[in-house]
């Protein structure tokens, strides 16, 4: 990134708005209200920007946190369109292939996810020739979903009246449970759980997840999965330039303690150093609940809205194995395609219970950041990387949440170390002949998300896709609090470009009109 987009000073500028946390979502609002003339200021409290986007380094290999496979992002999208006219062509996206996900299940059984519908529809008939009705009820299901969803997120940022017109058609699907669809088309335990086996991409199960969800990840990736060429930190790189080129700022290693308030207005922030910084558009894009529980001064702390957020439950957590590999892993079975190995043909379960010392994960997402990206140089010593994902109990680590980073004792150190070589051993059962190039692990845990990211329960996803998340009316980028916005994932859908999706819409209910103008111009 360059030095002339973030820091550690503030500059002594007048804002337009303040933005806290520099997220997806943070970053393209703050990209968006850029493109409309307005000076953003964004305030990040880790010491890299760029929320679930960033990287990081060790020795001769980085690794990305969040962005594994991303769709939409072409111009044959309106998404993928948006997003390029707020880089101004700059962000380029590499796709991972004919096949950006591949599926391992018990008995050797594997399905791979292509990058058209054709392709996905015959690759689903070839497994369960005998099931073509349920099929294409499905997919029909996925494209009527789709087709509602543009209404439906202009409802959450257009004022009161469109609001309440545009999303009436989309809600239906997002109060029926993905389980209840499927039972509905199907009694085939197999095609059922090969349909929803993607729900890591969304963090919750069949039983707990909103249909619209599963059918909008559907949507998502039907014209396959990219990645961001030179890494997935460009994101940040290029959405953050677009700030600074308007004028704007993005102030790293401070936080924000609360939401001033005057005459029941938004005014501006407290950072965490006690300064205050004033404009007259506020928006917080750290999350719903870390929002309601953090930012806003005590008289709040009864308001039905507050109330009505506490109710909702974060997402999974998760456990990230990150592998060096020194050698050549495509001869070792690698791809840029990610790998999921299932252990079981029931994807109904919430996380690994690893407390069971015989317990394996019931699946692992494996993903080889090096391989996605066509700027990686290997080097002669052919340095790449592997990450291992699984979703394990927040519960478990909770004890932890307020110990410092290297600094949370034995026991700490002891179960990471048990659960990596757990995770090792139970990859290269899939995947033995990458075992001796393995040359350096690292394992993060739900309270690296809460340390680096201040996610609520270590949340991967921000509050769970659930029919009950969806039907809560505050869950908008306005906010009781006059000049005050939300943004991000919880505003909109889970996942970058859902999060990328919630930066637009806070930006349409900041800017209606200028805001619209820009997105019909795609």
């Amino acid at each position: 990134m360059s030095e002339k987009t973030f820091g550690k000073e503030l500059p002594e500028k007048k804002w337009d708005c303040i933005i806290v946390g520099s997220g997806m979502g943070g970053m393209t609002c703050a990209a968006m209200l850029s493109k409309l003339g307005k000076k953003v200021l964004l305030v990040e409290q880790h010491y890299v920007p760029g929320g679930y986007t960033h990287t990081f380094p060790r020795k001769n290999w980085r690794w990305d946190v969040g962005v594994h496979a991303v769709g939409e992002v072409t111009k044959h999208s309106m998404v993928g369109r948006v997003l390029s006219r707020l880089t101004d062509d700059r962000l380029q996206w590499a796709s991972l292939g004919e096949a950006y996900d591949e599926f391992h299940f018990p008995d050797e059984f594997r399905i791979d996810f292509p990058d058209t519908p054709q392709k996905f529809r015959e690759n689903l008939l070839h497994a369960f020739p005998e099931e073509q009705k349920a099929i294409d009820e499905y997919l029909k299901q996925v494209k009527t979903v789709a087709k509602n969803m543009r209404n439906y997120y202009l409802s959450k940022g257009l004022p009161g009246i469109f609001s309440r017109f545009l999303g009436k058609n989309a809600q239906q699907f997002f109060l029926q449970k993905t389980q209840q669809v499927l039972d509905s088309l199907t009694d085939n335990k197999r095609l059922k759980t090969i349909i929803a086996s993607q729900w890591g991409y969304y963090g919750s199960p069949p039983s707990r997840s909103s249909f619209a969800m599963q059918a909008l990840v559907a949507k998502h990736f039907s014209y396959g999965g990219y990645y961001p060429v030179g890494g997935s930190q460009q994101i940040a790189t290029e959405l953050l330039q677009t700030v600074a080129n308007s004028g704007g700022w993005t102030k790293i290693c401070t936080g924000v303690s609360q939401i001033i308030v005057e005459k029941k207005r938004a005014v501006g922030v407290v950072l965490e150093d006690g300064r205050k910084v004033y404009a007259p558009k506020i928006v917080s894009a750290i999350g719903a609940i870390e929002t309601v529980n953090h930012l806003l001064p005590q008289e709040m702390d009864n308001h039905a809205w507050v109330k009505s957020i506490q109710t909702l439950k974060p997402s999974a957590a998760h456990v990230c194995l990150y592998l060096g590999f020194k050698g050549d892993i495509r001869q070792a079975g690698a791809s840029p395609a990610n790998k999921w190995f299932w252990e079981t043909w029931d994807c109904e379960f919430e996380s690994w219970d690893f407390r069971d010392p015989r317990a394996l994960a019931p699946v692992l997402y494996t993903s080889f950041p090096s391989l996605k990206d066509p700027q990686h140089d290997p080097g002669k010593q052919m340095f790449h990387t592997g990450e291992v994902v699984t979703f394990v109990p927040f519960a478990e680590f909770a004890k932890w949440q307020n110990e410092r980073v290297m600094k949370r004792g034995d026991d700490y150190n002891a179960l990471k170390e048990e659960l990596s070589d757990r995770l090792k051993k139970q990859l290269f059962k899939y995947m033995p002949q990458l075992e001796p190039l393995v040359a350096y692990s690292e394992l993060s845990t739900p309270v690296s998300c809460t340390h680096y990211t201040r996610a609520a329960k270590g949340a991967i996803y921000g509050i769970e896709p659930t029919p009950q998340r969806y039907a809560n009316p505050w869950l908008k980028p306005r906010t009781p609090l006059k000049n005050f916005y939300l943004s991000g994932s919880d505003v909109s859908t889970v996942g970058v470009i859902g999060a990328m999706v919630g930066g637009v819409l806070t930006a349409l209910a900041v800017e209606p009109w200028k805001t619209m103008a820009f997105i019909r111009r795609n």
